[in-house]
């Protein structure tokens, strides 16, 4: 046996006789996974739960059971303890056990002998992944209905203002009036449905139902959506697939409103460009590698600096003020990786922007 294990287990057997066999028991019924770590940082005793979590770790530094990592944590809660005697509590993300990771909530109490001297930290680590989780939900719910309160708002404004362009011109058999008020009530159709879906998806955690389908009709399908409309805003659209690509398993109407977002986005960063007299917007799809696919959407729009290319996944960030409501790349981004993949974005201020998004074949 080596001198760790053997300082291991003398130091659990001190550890227990402190505690005792009924404190043990309490100590075992602890929601919580409970560790004791030495001075440098290997776990002498562990209750139940912790067992249940991450296995038998006696003996083990505690970043390699956290973490699977050979160093020591920054901002180390215990070492902080060790070197203040004081409570500390940190966040962390951890991996269990089963492989999964989760939110811990980590609390670190210094065990300090009759000379002073901190012999030992209690580690406790309450798992609160599910609190997060529901947190995020509620205030996104509460965000949601006011963004949708705001944003409807503005949507039937434009609503009411193109109904009374198309009564105008109805009362003077104005078709070029009643098409100029059409429009603006299409565009406030589209501009409330897109709206309303980006919502839905933002606020649920949706069930990916997998079919074998073409990248490439997917990209078609979606251009042809935004062609005309395009083509009222002098933006030209164009498509580029590689015709080799295999049909992949995917969530169709996931990726359909993957692909809209970024048109859509791409659009309305040309419509923001007020330099340049041309715009473009491209879909392409093609391979990445041997196993991955990609779609890349490019547009000469306005840009983004690279501080807005940190936030533009975020929930609620926009660029765009109360025109906006910050969920359509959230979306975007929350599908991709609900499917497994991943989404780069290169941008430069005045040139335009390229989303890639990688997913498997």
């Amino acid at each position: 046996m080596s001198n760790n294990k053997q300082l291991s287990y003398g130091t659990l057997a001190t550890t227990r006789k402190i505690w005792g066999r009924d404190s043990n028991q309490i100590l075992d019924l602890l929601p919580s996974s409970l560790s004791i770590q030495d001075s440098e940082f290997r776990i002498v005793f562990y209750n139940q739960n912790f067992k249940k979590n991450f296995g038998d770790a006696l003996g083990r530094r505690c970043y390699s059971v956290y973490k699977g990592s050979d160093n020591i944590c920054p901002f180390c809660p215990v070492k902080e303890s060790f070197g203040d005697k004081r409570i500390h509590i940190r966040e962390e993300t951890v991996k269990l056990l089963n492989g999964k990771c989760c939110q811990m909530l980590i609390q670190t109490s210094p065990i300090v002998n009759a000379y002073g001297e901190v012999t030992a930290v209690i580690d406790m680590a309450t798992n609160i992944t599910q609190v997060k989780t529901d947190r995020k939900e509620l205030a996104t719910l509460g965000q949601s209905i006011a963004q949708l309160s705001h944003g409807i708002k503005n949507i039937l404004e434009g609503l009411q203002g193109g109904a009374y362009v198309v009564d105008e011109g109805l009362k003077d058999a104005d078709l070029n009036l009643i098409e100029k008020g059409w429009n603006i009530v299409n565009k406030n159709i589209f501009e409330v449905t897109d709206f309303v879906k980006n919502i839905l998806h933002s606020s649920k955690r949706p069930r990916l139902r997998f079919e074998m389908a073409s990248p490439g009709q997917l990209v078609k399908d979606s251009v042809a959506l935004f062609k005309e409309k395009g083509s009222g805003l002098q933006i030209r659209l164009r498509e580029q697939v590689n015709p080799y690509l295999p049909e992949v398993s995917v969530d169709t109407a996931g990726l359909r409103r993957v692909l809209n977002n970024l048109i859509w986005n791409a659009m309305e960063a040309c419509m923001n460009d007020k330099l340049k007299k041309n715009h473009f917007v491209s879909v392409k799809t093609d391979f990445y590698d041997d196993d991955h696919f990609m779609f890349e959407i490019t547009d000469n729009g306005i840009g983004m600096d690279q501080a807005t290319q940190q936030k533009i996944f975020d929930d609620f960030f926009s660029t765009k003020g109360s025109s906006g409501t910050g969920l359509g790349l959230a979306v975007v981004d929350k599908i991709i990786n609900m499917h497994g993949g991943k989404i780069e974005v290169t941008s430069k201020q005045g040139k335009g922007t390229k989303f890639t998004v990688i997913l498997k074949i």
